[in-house]
């Protein structure tokens, strides 16, 4: 199936009702302390204060998202997002490029005071203060053109590959929703970012790359004959903005929803589809009310 055959909007937006319950009122941050450092259990460490300075997490292998320009500096919609949002509240802007697998440990540390870069809610919400759901996304399957693999049974005896601690792959391992079909897999295999995987996919050295939507848009380009993505998606899941899971990380997260809020009111967050139309991201996946 070639991707433009895909209906964006055949998704069901509101399936998510657990984000209605990360709804928070936005408290005034004079005096919020930021960057403190939740176990993985979620018990609450106090950590420096929030100065204004927003240090973003993200993963610069992970288009359209978070990714490095032509001309060689960080872009992404969710920068161009947290960059918006700064310029609202007058803070500063960082972005700092992150191994995925290591997310945890810098937020706990508060070397980045929150991850934002397609991070996926569901299974992940006592963990972190999240906003809520502001996008909504699927994981799919990305096979060569040609393969013989037209669904999710095809891939029955077959090598898959998918980014080290992502969405996709907690689907697909032991505990996940799609447990039973990562189980019929030969191999699921992770690798730190995807455009090797998409190399080692034209390649055959794998059969298939598990994948967000929008990044597999990106990667495929314009190669649309030697790639196709599966009609049948693995699921829908919702994007947020993750903080730590105390106090802190509550307001900080609620001022944050609420900025954003205000931004699609005003018309940016169209803006920002748009220009990033090209790669995967549609308005209609916006989910987040207007203020």
């Amino acid at each position: 199936m070639n991707i433009d055959n895909i209906d964006s909007r055949s998704l069901n937006r509101r399936q998510f009702l657990r984000g209605a319950s990360l709804l928070f009122a936005a408290p005034a941050l004079a005096g919020i302390a930021g960057c403190a450092a939740p176990s993985a259990t979620g018990s609450k460490t106090q950590g420096p204060s929030f100065d204004g300075k927003l240090i973003v997490g993200f993963d610069q292998d992970f288009p359209p998202y978070g990714f490095v320009g032509s001309d060689g500096s960080y872009t992404g919609f969710d920068l161009d997002l947290a960059k918006a949002v700064c310029e609202m509240e007058g803070w500063s802007f960082t972005p700092s490029a992150i191994s995925w697998d290591a997310k945890d440990g810098l937020l706990n540390s508060g070397q980045i005071t929150c991850i934002w870069n397609g991070f996926t809610i569901e299974g992940r919400e006592k963990d972190y203060a999240f906003t809520s759901a502001y996008m909504e996304n699927r994981q799919v399957i990305v096979v060569r053109s040609g393969s013989g693999i037209a669904n999710l049974a095809g891939l029955a005896g077959k090598n898959v590959i998918t980014q080290a601690d992502s969405a996709a792959y907690d689907l697909l391992s032991a505990g996940g929703d799609q447990e039973k079909l990562g189980a019929t897999f030969a191999q699921l295999q992770t690798i730190g970012e995807y455009n090797t995987a998409f190399m080692m996919l034209e390649s055959g050295s794998v059969d298939a790359v598990a994948v967000d939507y929008p990044v597999a848009v990106y990667n495929i380009g314009d190669k649309t004959a030697t790639f196709e993505i599966l009609s049948e998606p693995l699921n829908s899941e919702h994007f947020g903005v993750g903080f730590v899971a105390n106090d802190t990380g509550r307001d900080l997260a609620a001022k944050v929803e609420a900025d954003l809020k205000k931004l699609d009111a005003s018309g940016k967050v169209k803006e920002l589809c748009e220009k990033y139309a090209d790669k995967g991201i549609s308005y209609d996946l916006w989910v987040l009310p207007k203020a």
